[in-house]
């Protein structure tokens, strides 16, 4: 395969893990929407997107569809791969090694402290070829909210008319302490929440914490 086929081959087996993570958000908190999918010699194996309610995550799934196929094979996963769990459980950067990938193409690097580079770590040290930051700008929108929380302790807040891709509508008195309000979202794993025109958006707005 040509270099330029690769590259090619890359973007849209990349695009379509990104699209299957879209398709869950809103869905996943207090785990972002990770999409995975497994390719052997051009050819998807098997796919998947972190499950309704955040677990299982889109490799746990995807490794086990795969079964023997995984060897050797290329894995396109939109956030970088957990390198330890919270729960103490297998990780998804070693279920990616368990079953013999050889590749792992990274679009966004996880900035939580169960990955923070310890899963594209992993994964260099056990010899797998690892690439990180392809279609990040295009992953951006899986990630914002949760990074924000990271950032700040607080969900990401838009005005928004539907509420679709959102964790949940954000409600509350204009005249509240929104922050404290938002901080309380941040600890039960709230990383989206959206509000209609209005009072409180002004509110959120004056005070700095709506985004956009």
């Amino acid at each position: 395969m040509t270099t330029a086929q690769q590259a090619s081959d890359d973007i849209r087996f990349m695009g379509r893990a990104i699209a299957l993570a879209k398709a869950r958000m809103g869905q996943t908190w207090p785990n972002p929407a990770v999409g995975c999918v497994i390719v052997k010699d051009g050819e998807v194996v098997s796919e998947a997107a972190t499950a309704p309610g955040g677990r299982p995550h889109a490799e746990e799934q995807a490794v086990p569809a795969a079964g023997d196929t995984a060897k050797g094979a290329t894995a396109y996963v939109t956030m970088e791969p957990c390198g330890a769990r919270s729960s103490g459980r297998i990780s998804c950067s070693h279920f990616l090694m368990d079953a013999g990938v050889t590749r792992v193409v990274v679009a966004a690097v996880d900035p939580s402290p169960f990955a923070s580079g310890r899963g594209v770590e992993r994964l260099r040290k056990a010899g797998l070829e690892v690439e990180t930051g392809l279609l990040a700008e295009e992953a951006a929108v899986l990630y914002e909210g949760y990074l924000h929380r990271v950032e700040t302790g607080r969900p990401m807040v838009r005005i928004d008319e539907t509420g679709e891709g959102f964790d949940a509508r954000f409600a509350a008195s204009s005249r509240s302490d929104l922050s404290t309000e938002l901080k309380r979202l941040g600890e039960a794993g709230y990383t989206r929440v959206w509000v209609g025109p209005g009072e409180l958006a002004e509110a959120l707005k004056e005070q700095g914490l709506l985004t956009l």
